[in-house]
C-alpha cells in the first residue's frame, strides 16, 4: 500500500465506507472532517498483504491530539479508498500501547 495514494484519494475525496467502518466511525465520534485530517497525515503502521480479503493496510494520523486508526484498502474499478474501520485507539488501551502504533 502507498499512503501518498491513500493521501491523494482522501483529498479528491474518493473514499467510502464499509457499513462496519461508518458504525464504529459514529461509535468513536469521529468526523468526517476529522478521519479526512489524520489520512492526510497518517502513516501506514502495519501492511496486511496476505489478507484473504485483498491488501490492505493500518495507518494512523492524528486530527490535532486525537488519533485515528483506518484500516483500508484502494478499489481499482472505479479507483477509490475502501475504509474498512474507522476506530480512536486511544479508547481501547488494553489494545495499543501509548504511541498507538504496536499492538499490546
Amino acid at each position: 500500500m502507498d499512503i501518498g495514494k491513500i493521501r491523494k484519494l482522501v483529498v479528491e475525496g474518493r473514499y467510502v465506507y464499509s457499513k462496519h467502518a461508518e458504525r464504529e466511525r459514529e461509535l468513536d465520534m469521529i468526523y468526517t472532517w476529522e478521519l479526512e485530517d489524520a489520512l492526510r497525515n497518517g502513516e501506514i503502521i502495519e501492511d496486511y498483504t496476505d489478507d484473504p480479503r485483498g491488501a490492505s493496510c493500518l495507518v494512523l494520523g492524528f486530527c490535532g491530539p486525537k488519533p485515528i486508526h483506518a484500516v483500508c484498502t484502494i478499489k481499482v474499478e472505479p479507483e477509490e479508498l475502501l475504509l474498512i474501520t474507522v476506530y480512536d485507539p486511544s479508547k481501547r488501551p488494553d489494545k495499543w500501547t501509548e504511541n498507538y502504533r504496536e499492538r499490546r
